[in-house]
């Protein structure tokens, strides 16, 4: 858990910054703490929307916890994200993960 630890001091001196929280929302993922996983994506992406990798893994975490609608919603919000921003490599994994379903 030290890993989690770091990230979080890391964060209380740059707390805007995405990819620490990405990090840190990964983490908790090895560690089976899907509602803090949950809590820092959804902070990340209410903070920064742009942040096009983290509606992947967010949407894969809803659907290990059954909320399929919530799911298909994240990569939804994901493709039209990487649109915007014309990363259609995220743009391609997430509609594949959105198909999947």
């Amino acid at each position: 858990m030290d890993r989690i630890a770091q990230l979080k001091a890391y964060l209380a001196e740059s707390p805007a910054d995405s990819f620490l929280r990405h990090a840190l929302a990964l983490e908790y993922i090895k560690h089976n703490d899907d509602r803090s996983a949950r809590e820092a994506f959804e902070t990340l992406l209410a903070n920064d929307p742009k942040y096009v990798g983290s509606y992947y893994h967010l949407g894969k975490l809803l659907e290990r916890l059954g909320e399929q609608d919530n799911a298909i919603a994240a990569y939804e919000k994901g493709m039209e994200v990487a649109r915007e921003v014309r990363d259609m490599h995220a743009y391609n994994e997430l509609q594949a993960a959105r198909e999947d379903l």
